[in-house]
């Protein structure tokens, strides 16, 4: 018998032409789980309340950078008027 140094390759064609494919250690964990307590529904969309409530928070922000933005405009053109040239 001769020695070979090389390890063997892993053939990922025959792995995934496999005819039974085992499912990970998380499906089966939650299959158990499931199995004595299986999971309430959870909606598709999330709640529209929701989804108001954080537009407005976005439009608030966005007001307070355009006034930050706009009192640095009108600042920066009041120092520039004062000083002399």
């Amino acid at each position: 018998m001769a020695e070979r140094d090389e390890e063997p390759e892993f053939d990922l064609r025959w792995a995934e032409d496999a005819a039974h494919k085992e499912p990970s250690a998380r499906a089966r964990m939650l299959a158990a789980r499931w199995k004595e307590n299986p999971p309430g529904p959870v909606p598709f969309r999330a709640d529209p309340e929701y989804r108001g409530g954080r537009r407005r928070s976005s439009w608030v922000s966005t007001a307070v950078v355009l006034g930050c933005v706009a009192a640095v405009v009108v600042l920066l053109g009041y120092v520039n008027l004062r000083s002399p040239h």
